[in-house]
């Protein structure tokens, strides 16, 4: 802790006990507010355009809540402006009003408390809607200062400039409630991100769709290649996986006679942490009987540019300096056609070794225990995906990159299998789902085959699954679509980390104060 932080977290414990002696508890049970400040300024507003303020031109009688965020003392009056999740408003406080008791217990106050007023509203003469405070109620002391950015004012041209109290993104992440106070872009971040999940639901809930909750706690994992977080339970003495996927119960409920569901989840994966990938996710997945990987596109085509469009407006947005839109048709290429023209030779016609040593060449990654699908997607990932900005279907996987997609018609070697980039990230990921009982037992004990050579994201054998599919599962199509990614997308966020609230960090070595 540094000495001037220690100064001001004293300073305001000081403040605390002097508020205590006074007989003004610093920390309330509640406060009856009136309107949020945003509707103060729009009724205010309202009754000037009308004619409806007195004579002194004052508004109607309000009382308000927020956290102090500015504060100008001028003598026997003083300035404050306060923030609600409304936006800010500015008080006006005076000696003559308040009484000199109240109006000296205001030297007890300091930026980050939470007060609630009553007063009158009027505008000033710099044209600023304001509370005139008739009293003053302390709602909550605040003992650690925030980082509330600074602001000034070039005396020549007027021109604002805001710097952050934050200068470290990493601890904004680990300080996400001192970053939201201080910082209403982050709120607004938040607020796009619940109507975008909310425009999901009213999507596939419009077309049919069940909304349903499976197990987050798996006896074996599966749906996607992934290492699990693992956790184990005393009572039933068995190990258990977070899940890395809800495909796999998702299919069962197909099975079982729902021919629409989805589900918006928490998945978990033991992986490393970066741009695009957060250890905890949120997923959307939903699965249609009686559809192909050709019925989803059109489904997810639709999907992706009427949610952007209700949530933001537009079905065009900047993401980084990129312009894109999301108006359909999206542009189709082939996995083996998009990242042979980057290798100059037909992948299909690569073998391991080869695949390897193209890695090693392009990227200088060695996975020496890696199969043939893990490289196919180590490349892919490394020479194609980072110039699919525009939306862009990726179809037709090769077999070893997707154990529960059907054959494609036609080519076995290949799998009817969709994924959709954006930004050069991938967004979605569908199937035809494998439906075959038998063909998926033999590509479960592939990757198993796998898994004994090393590879730790290889798929399980779920025993479980194959007898649910031994009674008969429809013809399906499924999709995947990344949540977060699709919300880091339309706000125009550097990194997944921006648009969770709480995003996986490195254990705190040290905290100051």
């Amino acid at each position: 802790m540094t000495q001037e932080l220690s100064h001001l977290l004293r300073t305001r414990r000081e403040k605390l006990e002097a508020l205590r002696e006074r007989g003004i508890e610093p920390y309330a049970y509640r406060f009856d507010r009136t309107a949020r400040s945003d509707e103060v300024v729009s009724a205010y507003s309202e009754a000037e355009r009308k004619g409806d303020l007195n004579e002194s031109g004052e508004g109607s009688e309000v009382r308000v809540v927020g956290r102090i965020m500015s504060w100008r003392s001028h003598g026997k009056s003083a300035f404050a402006h306060i923030e609600d999740e409304g936006g800010r408003i500015q008080l006006y406080f005076r000696l003559d009003v308040l009484g000199q008791e109240a109006f000296d217990d205001l030297n007890l106050l300091d930026l980050g408390d939470w007060i609630g007023v009553e007063g009158r509203v009027f505008r000033t003469r710099t044209e600023e809607i304001t509370v005139r405070a008739g009293s003053w109620t302390l709602l909550s002391k605040s003992l650690r200062p925030l980082p509330i950015p600074k602001e000034e004012v070039d005396p020549d041209t007027g021109e604002r400039t805001v710097y952050s109290g934050f200068a470290d993104p990493r601890t904004r992440y680990r300080q996400r409630y001192a970053d939201l106070a201080v910082h209403p872009e982050v709120r607004k971040i938040v607020r796009t991100r619940t109507r975008l999940v909310s425009a999901l639901r009213r999507f596939l809930d419009a077309r049919g769709f069940l909304e349903v909750e499976t197990p987050v706690l798996q006896p074996i994992y599966g749906g996607a290649a992934a290492r699990p977080f693992t956790t184990y339970h005393n009572a039933l003495d068995t190990t258990l996986y977070l899940r890395i996927a809800d495909e796999l119960y998702l299919k069962r409920l197909i099975v079982g006679g729902f021919e629409r569901v989805y589900e918006i989840g928490k998945d978990f994966r033991n992986e490393g942490i970066d741009r695009s990938h957060n250890p905890e996710f949120t997923m959307l997945e939903f699965y249609q009987a009686f559809a192909d990987y050709h019925d989803m596109m059109e489904l997810v085509e639709e999907l992706v540019g009427s949610v952007v469009e209700e949530t933001t407006g537009s079905r065009r947005f900047v993401h980084q300096e990129r312009d894109i839109d999301v108006s359909p048709p999206f542009r189709k290429v082939a996995f083996l056609e998009a990242l042979g023209k980057k290798l100059g030779t037909s992948p299909a016609e690569m073998d391991v070794e080869g695949l390897r040593q193209a890695l090693r060449e392009r990227t200088g990654e060695d996975l020496d225990d890696a199969g043939r699908g893990r490289l196919l997607d180590k490349l892919f990932g490394a020479l194609v995906e980072p110039e699919l900005i525009q939306p862009t279907f990726v179809v037709d996987y090769p077999v070893e990159l997707s154990p529960l997609a059907k054959h494609k018609r036609g080519d076995s070697s290949l799998t009817e299998r969709f994924e959709l980039f954006i930004g050069g990230w991938e967004l979605a990921n569908a199937f035809s789902e494998l439906n075959d009982p038998l063909d998926q037992r033999a590509r479960f004990e592939a990757q198993a085959q796998l898994r004994d050579a090393g590879d730790e994201e290889a798929h399980p054998i779920d025993e479980d699954y194959l007898r649910a599919m031994e009674y008969g599962m429809p013809p399906t199509g499924g999709v995947g679509i990344g949540v977060d990614r699709l919300v880091t997308l339309v706000t125009d966020s550097p990194s997944i980390r921006d648009v969770i609230l709480f995003p996986t960090l490195r254990p705190e070595e040290g905290r100051e104060g």
